[in-house]
């Protein structure tokens, strides 16, 4: 009884890992939100699917862990990294809540056999700001802080004080889920509390469907970047007071001239 939660990465089959490709090829059953299952289809094909759409995730966790139960082996997919804004904690949630008795499966950790445990290995993935940020440049070299702007499980409240938190510290402020079909006042509302501690000129990376056939790249500026053309599938990067634009790039310094004639 295994269940693996494996990352997927930004979308385009030669971005997973290996250990990810070999386990979804020779698992029993494939579990996902649509969107993912449809861009790795050639790895599935031959595959029992478990697809659900948005705001589906409770269902599709639950029914991935109930084929696992019942003795299949199956790989639940996320988009980018399963820990990241993805699948792994809602694992996690989900088992706590039934009291099942989870056993790390990965190597010398599995340690029993016993008919009423589930053995569950995470399978890392490239997030969305990692893909995002090679496009871009280099904009994460130095500390920086990932905010969500959607509020469907995260009070706005709390998303204002995180993001006036990152621009006071002068994080780069990865920017997730700026805008929806439903959401469109979050942007503008997330640049005005930058705004307040950041200055209007600072450089923004802006990257959509990041190594998919939808890919895009653009820069802007804070004070323009509410009228930035963005959706789910876009990642903005916030640049900190020492963030520079070069030629077609955007690039954080670690403050290696500081220390060192370059």
């Amino acid at each position: 009884m295994i269940l693996y939660v494996i990352g997927t990465g930004p979308g385009d089959i030669a971005y997973m890992s290996r250990r990810a490709v070999e386990i979804i090829k020779q698992v029993d059953c494939v579990a996902g939100y649509t969107t993912y299952i449809d861009l790795i289809a050639d790895l599935v094909k031959d595959k029992k699917i478990i697809s659900t759409g948005m705001m589906k995730e409770v269902e599709r966790v639950e029914k991935a862990i109930e084929q696992a139960l019942a003795g299949k082996s199956c790989a639940l997919i996320s988009g980018g990294d399963p820990g990241i804004y993805a699948m792994a904690g809602l694992v996690f949630e989900v088992c706590k809540q039934r009291n099942i008795k989870l056993v790390r499966a990965q190597g010398s950790d599995i340690i029993t056999n016993g008919d009423d445990c589930l053995f569950l290995e995470i399978v890392p993935g490239i997030p969305a700001l990692a893909a995002g940020a090679a496009l871009v440049g280099a904009p994460l070299t130095h500390d920086f802080a990932a905010v969500s702007l959607s509020d469907l499980l995260t009070p706005w409240e709390k998303i204002e004080k995180r993001l006036t938190c990152a621009a006071m510290a002068d994080f780069v402020i990865v920017l997730y889920n700026p805008k929806s079909k439903k959401r469109d006042w979050q942007l503008k509302k997330a640049q005005g509390l930058i705004m307040a501690h950041r200055d209007g000129a600072t450089p923004v990376g802006i990257v959509t469907g990041a190594m998919r056939d939808n890919q895009h790249i653009s820069f802007t500026t804070l004070e323009q970047m509410d009228s930035a053309d963005v959706g789910m599938q876009t990642v903005l990067f916030i640049g900190s007071s020492t963030s520079l634009r070069y030629l077609d790039f955007l690039f954080t310094p670690r403050g290696y001239s500081k220390k060192y004639d370059i």
